[in-house]
């Protein structure tokens, strides 16, 4: 980690992030990261709602088998990301959804 960045350092991602609200305001907003750790990205991150993030994959033009789909936390969360240059930005989408637990057999005869 660099302790001396300054602010004008992370001005790629800060244009990537103004960009973004100007050209896509009307899509879902996410919670956007920018971090002195990755100087270069900007993450926009979406919970418990895989559809907003396929909204911005869709709105940005990038294919679905661009998409990386895992399961963490033991099978419990599905996560979907991807990464792709934007205004000289390394721009990082990621989503996270609880997996719903398998349905379990109720009255199966037993008393």
């Amino acid at each position: 980690m660099n302790d001396a960045l300054t602010l004008d350092e992370l001005a790629v991602p800060l244009r990537a992030l103004r960009l973004l609200a100007a050209d896509f305001g009307h899509l879902p907003a996410p919670c956007t990261r920018v971090s002195t750790i990755y100087p270069n990205q900007l993450e926009l991150s979406f919970y418990d709602d895989l559809t907003d993030f396929e909204a911005w994959r869709d709105a940005l033009g990038i294919a679905p088998d661009a998409v990386e789909c895992r399961e963490q936390g033991g099978g419990r969360t599905r996560a979907l990301s991807l990464t792709t240059d934007y205004a000289g930005a390394e721009l990082r989408l990621v989503a996270y959804r609880d997996v719903p637990a398998p349905a379990t057999a109720s009255g199966s005869g037993t008393r």
